[in-house]
């Protein structure tokens, strides 16, 4: 099963400790030799996926939305990219070199068309820009890929 993940970042503890608990419960519930995570592995969600699907047992592969992706992620997340790039299994890139909205978007698309199904840590509201969750959720049902909704009752972005 090939698994990809979407969600919002910067996320509060409270909200964080909660969809990282609901992150961990779906990944367990696949076979790990058959799991392959597909993830940008931005900080939050992407990245608590990615964790999830290596401790779980399964495959990571990364997709690299631009050349500059990394330098537009915070600081204190290079060490936790690094680590989980040099870990995939495989690594896709959209050949796109500024990391904007489109760049988001292009590697979310791509994101979706390698998944069987995505998990999107959604509170479906709007996206706040082009290229955010709901609209990676948009184009995963446009595309016929199942979308699995992960966001913790009463939560607030």
């Amino acid at each position: 099963m090939r698994v990809g993940i979407t969600g919002h970042r910067g996320l509060g503890p409270d909200v964080e400790r909660r969809v990282r608990s609901m992150l961990e419960a779906a990944v367990s519930a696949y076979e790990p030799a058959e799991l392959v995570g597909i993830s940008c592995i931005a900080d939050g969600p992407d990245a608590w996926f990615a964790e999830a699907v290596l401790r779980h047992g399964g495959r990571l592969e990364v997709i690299v939305p631009a050349g500059e992706y990394r330098a537009g992620l915070p600081v204190w997340h290079h060490a936790t990219y690094d680590a989980l790039l040099g870990r995939a299994a495989d690594v896709h890139a959209t050949g796109l070199t500024i990391s904007d909205s489109d760049a988001h978007m292009a590697g979310s698309e791509i994101l979706v068309r390698l998944s069987d199904e995505v998990l999107a840590v959604w509170d479906g509201k709007p996206a706040r820009g082009y290229g955010g969750t709901a609209d990676v959720v948009a184009y995963a049902e446009r595309a016929g890929r199942p979308v699995r909704v992960l966001w913790p009752a009463g939560a607030a972005r």
